[in-house]
């Protein structure tokens, strides 16, 4: 059978679960701000459940999260920090118990989530170019996360190609299950596997949507990847809000959470690796319980 990689879940959501300090706009921000102790425990309790690569926690580190002035100042040495500890917490990990943990640095939407309309794309170049600084000493491969469309991904490949490290490119989906995936653009999804393809990405990825819409993107993908005869693998990482509307406002207000338990979640996981899909974790409210199904599945096939 394939090999199935676990990838962590949703670190803004976890770190409010464990009493970080946490508000809108800063998000997980605020915890590189005032407290690197919750966002190691964070890292931990996600490779404690099983996972094998961690997420630095840089997604809110842009002016979106923290304004513009705080972002000038600091928005570099917080994304650095965010890679520092997420590099610390992996080599603990491997010392004290010779488990190698792959440390992931994160590009993630300048301008915020699932608002294609507003990109912007010579600012947001600025910004991924800042990240990218930022993280690349302390980490050992990229994701491009939420990327939702064909522009973005542009942008963000015109910087992610200037590394000699591995780079996944994670697409955040319509929240309608439809006969074709897209993007939050409304671009299909067939047409991003086949720039993914075609610039060398090593992974195209699908974060931050409802599980529902997953299975038809991973069908698309494939089938471009299939055609091109491309080395490019697959991941999922689901979100467990309500679906999102193309109005969304990110940093009004906390999005809705639905019922998905672990076992709800690794149901569509495991559809999910039958399809194709070999890395898959969570994102925005999938936590530590939800990754350690998946590893504890992961781990009764992968020993026969």
């Amino acid at each position: 059978m394939k090999k199935l990689t676990i990838l962590d879940g949703g670190m803004g959501r976890e770190l409010k679960r464990i009493d970080a300090p946490f508000s809108q706009p800063l998000w997980s921000a605020q915890a590189l701000i005032e407290s690197h102790d919750h966002v190691r425990l964070a890292h931990q309790n996600f490779i404690d459940s099983g996972a094998e690569i961690i997420i630095a926690n840089s997604y809110a580190c842009v002016p979106f999260h923290l304004g513009d002035e705080l972002y000038q100042t600091d928005g570099a040495l917080l994304a650095r920090q965010a890679a520092v500890i997420a590099q610390s917490v992996a080599q603990n990990e491997h010392t004290l118990r010779g488990n190698p943990v792959r440390v992931a640095g994160s590009i993630p939407p300048a301008f915020g989530s699932y608002r294609p309309d507003l990109f912007k794309a010579e600012e947001a170049k600025e910004i991924f170019t800042t990240l990218f600084d930022a993280q690349a000493p302390h980490v050992d491969l990229w994701i491009a996360e939420t990327i939702a469309s064909l522009q973005e991904f542009e942008v963000i490949h015109s910087v992610l190609k200037n590394s000699n490290k591995d780079c996944y490119y994670s697409f955040s989906l319509q929240d309608d299950t439809e006969p074709e995936a897209k993007l939050r653009s409304g671009q299909p999804v067939k047409i991003a596997a086949a720039l993914v393809c075609f610039t060398g990405g090593k992974g195209i990825y699908f974060n931050c949507s409802i599980p529902e819409v997953m299975e038809q993107a991973i069908k698309d993908a494939k089938e471009v990847i299939d055609h091109y005869g491309a080395d490019v693998e697959i991941g999922v990482y689901a979100n467990n809000f309500t679906p999102i509307h193309s109005d969304h406002r990110a940093n009004n207000t906390l999005q809705s959470m639905r019922e998905l338990s672990p076992k709800d979640y690794l149901a569509f996981a495991k559809h999910w690796y039958a399809l194709g899909a070999t890395t898959i974790g969570g994102c925005c409210g999938i936590g530590p319980e939800h990754i350690q199904a998946i590893a504890e599945w992961r781990d009764t096939f992968e020993k026969h």
